[in-house]
């Protein structure tokens, strides 16, 4: 399966592509604004990730 995420400060330009994917059956999915901050968030801790601990004395040093 791909997915794609449209954004668009024209409703009408989004509506457009809604009523495109309709008619070639693909499926759609209107995202609140919650649900959009919450992907970002997890696409982030997704990239973020490396796989190890980090050492909470060494992290805190860095901030200084």
């Amino acid at each position: 399966m791909k997915s794609a995420i449209f954004t668009s400060e024209s409703d009408k330009d989004l509506k457009l592509l809604l009523e495109l994917a309709k008619k070639l059956g693909i499926k759609t999915k209107v995202l609140s604004k919650e649900e959009y901050e919450d992907l970002g968030l997890k696409l982030a801790m997704d990239k973020g990730k490396i796989g190890e601990f980090v050492d909470t004395e060494k992290f805190l040093k860095s901030l200084k």
